[in-house]
C-alpha cells in the first residue's frame, strides 16, 4: 500500500512541477503579487525591492558553483572514484544501498552541508554503478533527504552565529540575546539530539519502503554514469611537461597543507563554506596528479553549474520582495511571521515558530537570510511568552531546513552531479517532508 501511494506520488510531482527556473519565475510572481496587495505597495516600489535583492547573492553563487565544481572534480580522480566503488560494492541489494546513502549523506551533512551535498552525490553515482537494479531517482532523493539534517549540525548558520555573539546577534535578535549562546544550549541540547536521533533511524527505513517494484524501477542510465575520460596531456615540449608537472601541483598542495594546518589548529575543527571548498580543491589537485589534469576535469565540471548561474539571482530578487517593507515597516515576511505568533503560547510558541520558519523558507531559502527576516520578529515574540531564546532560535533553524525537500534552490548542486531534474526526486521528498515534519513538530510541542 505504501509503496503504490509513493508511486502515485512520484507520478503525480513528475506530471506537473515545472522545472526549476519555471518554479522561480512563478514564484517571483505570486510573490509580487501577494505582495503588492498584503503591504500596499505599489508596482513600482515592489520592482524596486525585487531589483535590490536580485545581486546580493552573487558572491554565494559563486561559492556554490565552486561547492559543485570542486566537488564534482574531486569525485572524478580516478584514486576516488576507485575508493567509492569499493565502499558501493558493500550493500548487497537495492535497499540496503539505500539506507547506506541516507546515513552518509545525514552524517555528512551533519559535519557539514556543502561535504554533505557533494559526498552524497558521488556516492550515489557510486552505488548506482555498483548495485544492480536499484532505483536512481530514489537513490538521488535518499542522498538529498540527508540535508534536512544540516541546520541542526556543526554548520547550522543560525547556531553557529548564537555561539560568536556581538552585536550582530543583538540587533538580529531584537535585543533579546545580548551574550552569546554556546552550542551546548543549541546545538546539544535533548530537543534537537532528539530529533537527530529519530530522522537518523526514521528517513533509512522511510527512504527504504519507498523503492518501488522491479517493474517500477528506474535504473540509471550507463552513459550518464559514465566518468569522461579525456586524452592524457601531451609532453611533446617544455611547456606541456610544466602543465603536467606533478611537483608543480605538489607544491600547491603542500601550500595549501600548511595553511589548513594553522587554520585547524587555531580554530578546532570549524568548517566554513569556503574551508570546504578549499579542502575539495586541493585533494582534487592533490589525486588528478598536475595542473593540466585537474584543470580538465574542472573543464568538465563547470558544465554543469548552468542552473545555479541562473537561479540564485531569482532567488535573492524573491528574497528582496520578501523582506521589502513599506513605510510603516511592513513587510510580506514580516507578516507571515506575525500570523502565526498570534495566539500562540508558551508550549504552542516552539511549534508555530517551526511551522512559520517552513513556510517562509519557501521564498527564502537561505539560512543566513531567514535568521535576519525572522529573528527581529520571532525572539522578542517568544521571550514575551517565556520561550528560550535559543529554543526559538533553533526552532527558525529546524524550519528553515525542513522545506528545503520541496525547495528545489538546494538541490541544484546536487542534481547537476547525477545528471538529473528536479521532478526526478521531488515525489520521493515530499513524503520525506511529511515524516520530518511529523517529527520536527512532536519534538518541538512536547520536548521545548
Amino acid at each position: 500500500m505504501f509503496a503504490r501511494i509513493t508511486h502515485w506520488n512520484v507520478q503525480l510531482v513528475q506530471r506537473y512541477l515545472p522545472s526549476p527556473f519555471v518554479f522561480s519565475a512563478l514564484l517571483s510572481l505570486f510573490v509580487l503579487a501577494l505582495a503588492m496587495f498584503s503591504t500596499q505597495q505599489g508596482l513600482p516600489t515592489m520592482v524596486k525591492h525585487w531589483n535590490a535583492g536580485f545581486w546580493t547573492l552573487l558572491a554565494f553563487a559563486m561559492q556554490m558553483a565552486l561547492v559543485f565544481v570542486t566537488g564534482h572534480a574531486l569525485a572524478s580522480a580516478p584514486p576516488l572514484r576507485r575508493l567509492l566503488d569499493r565502499l558501493a560494492a558493500i550493500p548487497r541489494s537495492p535497499t540496503q544501498a539505500i539506507v547506506m546513502i541516507t546515513l552518509i549523506s545525514l552524517l555528512g551533512c551533519w559535519i557539514n552541508w556543502g561535504f554533505g551535498l557533494v559526498i552524497g552525490a558521488v556516492m550515489a553515482r557510486a552505488l548506482a554503478r555498483q548495485v544492480k537494479g536499484v532505483d536512481y531517482p530514489l537513490l538521488v532523493a535518499s542522498a538529498y533527504t540527508g540535508f534536512l539534517i544540516w541546520h541542526g549540525g556543526l554548520s547550522g548558520s543560525i547556531p553557529l552565529a548564537l555561539a560568536g555573539g556581538g552585536a550582530d546577534v543583538a540587533r538580529i535578535s531584537g535585543g533579546v540575546i545580548t551574550e552569546a549562546i554556546g552550542i551546548q544550549m543549541t546545538l546539544f541540547t535533548p530537543l534537537n539530539l532528539s530529533i537527530i536521533a529519530l530522522l537518523l533511524i526514521g528517513l533509512p527505513l522511510l527512504n527504504r519502503a519507498m523503492h518501488p517494484s522491479p517493474a517500477q524501477c528506474k535504473t540509471a542510465d550507463p552513459a550518464l554514469l559514465a566518468e569522461p575520460e579525456g586524452e592524457l596531456p601531451a609532453r611533446d615540449t617544455p611547456a606541456q611537461r610544466l602543465d603536467d608537472s606533478r611537483l608543480l601541483g605538489l607544491a600547491l598542495v603542500a601550500m595549501a597543507a600548511v595553511y589548513f594546518v594553522g587554520h585547524f589548529m587555531g580554530k578546532g575543527f570549524a568548517l566554513d563554506l569556503n574551508t570546504v571548498i578549499g579542502i575539495f580543491l586541493f585533494l582534487g589537485l592533490l589525486m588528478h596528479g598536475s595542473p593540466e589534469r585537474y584543470m580538465r576535469a574542472v573543464d568538465i565540471s563547470v558544465r554543469g553549474i548552468g542552473g545555479i548561474v541562473l537561479l540564485f539571482p531569482f532567488y535573492a530578487g524573491i528574497m528582496g520582495m520578501m523582506t521589502g517593507a513599506n513605510a510603516d515597516g511592513i513587510s510580506l515576511a514580516g507578516q507571515i511571521s506575525q500570523l502565526f505568533i498570534e495566539g500562540s503560547s508558551a508550549d504552542s510558541f516552539p511549534l508555530l515558530a517551526f511551522l512559520s520558519a517552513g513556510v517562509v523558507n519557501v521564498f527564502v531559502p537561505s539560512g543566513g537570510g531567514q535568521w535576519a527576516v525572522q529573528g527581529p520578529i520571532m525572539l522578542p515574540a517568544g521571550q514575551a511568552l517565556g520561550v528560550a531564546p535559543a529554543v526559538t532560535a533553533m526552532a527558525i533553524a529546524w524550519g528553515d531546513a525542513w522545506t528545503n525537500m520541496i525547495q528545489p534552490f538546494w538541490a541544484l548542486p546536487l542534481l547537476g552531479i547525477v545528471g538529473l531534474g528536479a521532478r526526478d526526486i521531488m515525489g520521493y521528498c515530499l513524503i520525506a517532508l511529511v515524516y520530518s515534519g511529523l517529527v520536527i513538530a512532536g519534538c518541538f510541542y512536547f520536548l521545548a
